[in-house]
């Protein structure tokens, strides 16, 4: 089985998040990166079932060449090799213009199955999986808590509201995974050793066969139209309970129309 993670590469956890106001754009350059939790998890699922099934797990990212440190994590995880897209052109894609990029990437060999963190932990659009699903014309499977395959035949637990929905596809299929679906391995030394010496394969926007026109700032659909901060939380209403507090209350939610 050829697994293929989609693997995003984000601002390390002990960073404060700055926007840059000319370009609307997280500031990524300069700060320290690590591979994003989420994908992590769908890493080590996808590690787990070639594991059982026999099989590769190759990583494919996009980012500056900051994204190494979080690449080289995944190889040390167990990956067995990686793609990075690595072009400046790209800097101001939208999310559409990120899956053309990612799927012309898993295009370059075979695979039977992509895996997706739900969504990623920085920017949580979660519209990327279902793109890349699209432009390869392969069934979306999205939110599993857990995952099976037998043959040729994938199914899933699909997390919901009131528990799960059994859903099941024909592979080649693409699969978004829930944060809890397991606990990430964390690399080992010997596996930390071995991954100097995968293969990272790097891709620029022209290798993949995009033009300008289809990626980047100059390609999106969607545009930052502003940023700012969220209005301060309002001071909460105090009340006094002087043998009447329960009225009080009752009389305060009739007001929100709760009651």
């Amino acid at each position: 089985m050829n697994v293929i993670i989609c693997a995003k590469v984000i601002p390390a956890s002990s960073v404060i998040i700055e926007i840059d106001p000319a370009t609307k754009c997280m500031v990524r350059k300069g700060i320290p990166h690590e591979l994003d939790p989420a994908a992590a998890s769908a890493l080590e699922e996808g590690l787990r079932l070639t594991e059982k099934h026999g099989g590769e797990v190759k990583v494919v990212t996009m980012g500056i060449n900051d994204a190494t440190i979080g690449i080289r994590n995944a190889l040390a995880m167990g990956a067995t090799s990686a793609i990075h897209i690595l072009d400046d052109t790209l800097a101001g894609s939208d999310t559409l213009g990120t899956a053309k990029v990612l799927a012309a990437a898993i295009k370059k060999g075979p695979f039977d199955l992509v895996i997706c963190a739900a969504e990623s932990s920085d920017s949580y659009s979660g519209i990327v999986p279902g793109q890349i699903a699209q432009l390869l014309r392969i069934a979306p499977l999205t939110f599993a808590k857990e995952i099976a395959v037998e043959g040729n035949k994938i199914t899933i637990k699909r997390q919901s509201e009131s528990g799960y929905d059994v859903v099941e596809a024909e592979l080649p299929a693409l699969v978004t995974v829930t944060s809890g679906i397991n606990e990430p391995r964390y690399p080992q030394l010997k596996g930390i050793m071995a991954a100097k010496k995968k293969e990272i394969k790097k891709y620029t926007a022209g290798d993949l066969g995009l033009g300008p026109d289809q990626v980047g700032g100059a390609g999106a659909r969607e545009k930052v139209l502003s940023v700012g901060r969220p209005p301060a939380r309002q001071a909460g209403k105090v009340i006094t309970d002087e043998g009447d507090g329960g009225k009080q209350i009752a009389d305060f939610l009739a007001e929100l129309k709760v009651i």
